[in-house]
């Protein structure tokens, strides 16, 4: 059963094109739906590109000055900018900054609340879809006004590292209260899986920790105060609320921009002589150093965002993807893929509530229930009980 193409693919860029080479089918009630290839697909071609239905940044990383877009998540930083933030070193300059894409000078702020854009098309996009509702005006920096009281108050249960927002929730309802055809966007939104009551409180705990119970009820009071409309009465009630929160813990996709990546993967793109490439190379792995010892790991602006798809699709199975069969991405990244079946099915299963049965899983399945850590502590004991003397002489040595 396919899903309608006006619904699914409306999000895509040439979204006719997109419903040309894959279609969606409903597979089973624990699945939900699934993407099916309609002709034949090598490995590196794009099957879609895809813009969210709604997105926010993380709250911790806008607090740390990681400044993106309101409405589409670019970094508004240049690279030189972001590199010399990240590295703590003022007087930094970037070699080739003609390759940075960031267009300062495009930049366009809400006059209003003052937030800002990458362009006027996304200020405007963010006017017509929900911002009417969210803006706050000269009340931006009021910490008394319902919608910086929600904000606060998640932040004070959803520490980083970052993995969902209660903005995109609030998102969600103001494109509805902002919407002309509120049922339109309502049924966008009853494309996204539900969750069983035990399944939603699983993921509750999962973003709040232990005190979950009180968090969502304070989080639930404090956002029926900012957001409450008559049309979305079901998302308002506690059980809805739940619903919702559960939704987006569950489909929420994860978006990381940055502006020095990019800088840095055009650089790599250059044609350069043997010695300025060695010379550029030294200079960026001199620059990676630098900011690991002064920001750590928290290089992107980074937010989440439901699509109806994915945010972008590319063929990267080892072969092509045959006509009808289902297309698959992986949760998991390549650290994590790597691990043993249980550690994989243990993250899966405490982060997105399913179980894989995926063609390497389901090979796997006589290994022994043992995480990744439990092998590496079994090999670390192994190796001490053959090798202490000779730990014992190296350390020495040292």
């Amino acid at each position: 059963m396919a899903a309608p193409l006006d619904d699914m693919f409306s999000f895509c860029v040439d979204p006719g094109k997109v419903a040309g080479g894959v279609e969606v089918r409903f597979i089973d009630n624990v699945k939900g739906k699934g993407l099916f290839a309609k002709k034949s697909i090598k490995k590196g071609d794009s099957i879609f590109i895809e813009r969210p239905l709604v997105s926010a940044q993380f709250l911790w990383n806008a607090l740390y000055k990681y400044k993106a877009c309101e409405y589409c998540l670019r970094a508004l930083e240049t690279a030189e900018e972001n590199a010399r933030r990240l590295s703590g070193i003022p007087g930094l300059n970037l070699p080739h900054p003609e390759l940075c894409r960031v267009r300062p000078e495009l930049h366009q702020a809400c006059p209003q609340c003052q937030v800002m854009y990458c362009s006027s098309e996304c200020r405007q996009a963010a006017a017509d879809q929900y911002h009417k509702v969210l803006c706050l005006g000269p009340s931006h920096e009021d910490p008394d006004h319902p919608i910086n009281k929600l904000k606060d108050a998640w932040r004070t249960m959803h520490y980083p590292p970052e993995t969902s927002s209660i903005m995109l929730m609030a998102r969600m309802v103001a494109a509805v209260k902002q919407a002309k055809d509120k049922a339109h966007w309502q049924k966008l939104f009853s494309h996204f899986c539900s969750r069983t009551a035990n399944e939603e409180e699983e993921i509750a705990h999962k973003l709040l920790g232990e005190q979950f119970r009180g968090q969502l009820a304070l989080l639930h009071s404090l956002f029926s105060e900012a957001l409450y409309d008559d049309h979305l009465s079901r998302w308002f009630v506690p059980e809805g609320f739940r619903s919702l929160f559960a939704l987006v813990g569950t489909n929420g996709q994860g978006i990381g921009t940055s502006s020095l990546s990019q800088w840095v993967h055009a650089c790599d793109a250059l044609e350069l002589p043997a010695q300025q490439r060695e010379q550029l190379d030294s200079f960026i792995d001199q620059l990676y150093k630098d900011i690991e010892k002064e920001t750590g790991d928290f290089l992107n602006c980074e937010g989440s965002g439901l699509f109806m798809l994915q945010s972008s699709c590319k063929c990267s199975s080892s072969i092509f993807i045959s006509v009808r069969k289902e297309i698959c991405i992986s949760y998991l990244d390549c650290c994590q893929r790597d691990r043993s079946r249980h550690s994989r099915h243990k993250i899966l299963r405490e982060n997105y509530l399913f179980v894989c049965s995926c063609p390497k899983c389901v090979s796997q399945m006589d290994e022994l229930d043992m995480t990744s850590e439990e092998e590496d502590e079994e090999e670390g004991e192994a190796e001490g009980e053959t090798e202490g003397d000779e730990m014992e002489d190296e350390m020495t040595d040292v």
